[in-house]
């Protein structure tokens, strides 16, 4: 359960992070509102109280373990939102990020 848990709070930090980063790169990139500029900054705010929320572990190991989180979730964004289908390179990297999540945070110790 706790497992779960930590998965479900490394998921929403994902999506506010990588959620505000993109409203930011609209805004500056694509010229869009000001509003998504700050709509961006207060997803990004929220995206850094979330992992606090880790029910185990310590700033360094949850930061770490949420990186391979992140990469995936960047590619799973990149494949939904910009339609950029991961090619095998990107899988196997997922993978390799996947698998030290595993080790870093849920590995027996």
């Amino acid at each position: 359960m706790i497992i779960l848990k930590s998965l479900a709070y490394f998921l929403i930090a994902g999506l506010f992070e990588i959620g505000g980063g993109y409203l930011i790169w609209l805004w500056l990139r694509e010229e869009k509102s000001i509003y998504f500029a700050l709509m961006g900054a207060i997803i990004l705010i929220l995206y850094g109280v979330i992992p606090t929320f880790q029910p185990e572990g310590n700033f360094g190991r949850i930061y770490a373990a949420y990186g391979g989180i992140f990469i995936v979730m960047s590619l799973l964004w990149g494949w939904g939102i910009d339609h950029i289908t991961p090619d095998r390179f990107d899988i196997i990297g997922g993978l390799i990020a996947m698998i030290g999540v595993f080790v870093i945070m849920y590995w027996p110790r």
